[in-house]
């Protein structure tokens, strides 16, 4: 989704296959990982590749905190 400042606005959702996940633990965190405190970065630095899909749906409220849950669960129960 393209902001009205012509930015993209991150969405995080991300999926995994099992496999992957058996072997992440196995995977060295990389340098910048741990400055940027960005866990993707390992993925990448590992030489997997991330999809990424463009929305064109304005996305909802982000659901980061307890409270922003409990905001997101009154949605769903109205």
């Amino acid at each position: 989704m393209i902001g009205k400042e012509g930015f993209y606005k991150h969405i995080g959702i991300y999926a995994y296959r099992a496999k992957f996940l058996k072997n992440y633990k196995d995977i060295l965190q990389a340098e910048l990982e741990d400055i940027e405190k960005l866990e993707q970065l390992r993925i990448l630095y590992a030489g997997y590749k991330i999809g990424v899909v463009a929305s064109v749906d304005n996305p909802m409220i982000g659901v980061d905190t307890p409270e922003d849950l409990e905001k997101v669960r009154k949605l769903f129960s109205n």
